[in-house]
């Protein structure tokens, strides 16, 4: 643990007490905690991250999630798997639909999370 000082103005004192008070039983600590965690949840630096990729062989069509393209059933592709993390692309949620890599964009690093 580590303390560190703060010199906030008053509107910005008041509100940290405000929500110290009515949503964490006074612990200022703990509300400068959430309110940090919620920034970086909302600006996208917190969440789920790609950690790496396991290989799959497809029952059925499928297609890349980066370029597209379109991948026959018994074609080898990659599953990735994720962790909690941050980073520019790191996801809020964990994706609901299935989430296949084609090889090519894997090696390639071209991955983009949207």
């Amino acid at each position: 643990m580590q303390r560190l000082n703060f010199t906030f103005d008053a509107s910005t004192a008041e509100l940290l007490e405000t929500l110290a008070n009515t949503y964490y039983g006074g612990n200022k600590s703990q509300t400068v905690r959430a309110a940090l965690e919620s920034l970086a949840a909302h600006t996208r630096h917190m969440g789920w991250v790609i950690a790496g990729y396991t290989t799959v062989v497809l029952d059925r069509p499928e297609a890349c999630h980066t370029c597209g393209g379109r991948h026959r059933k018994g074609e080898l592709v990659y599953r990735p798997v994720f962790e909690r993390g941050s980073g520019a692309a790191a996801l809020e949620a964990l994706p609901r639909q299935p989430w296949f890599e084609c090889p090519r964009c894997v090696e390639a690093g071209s991955v983009t999370h949207a």
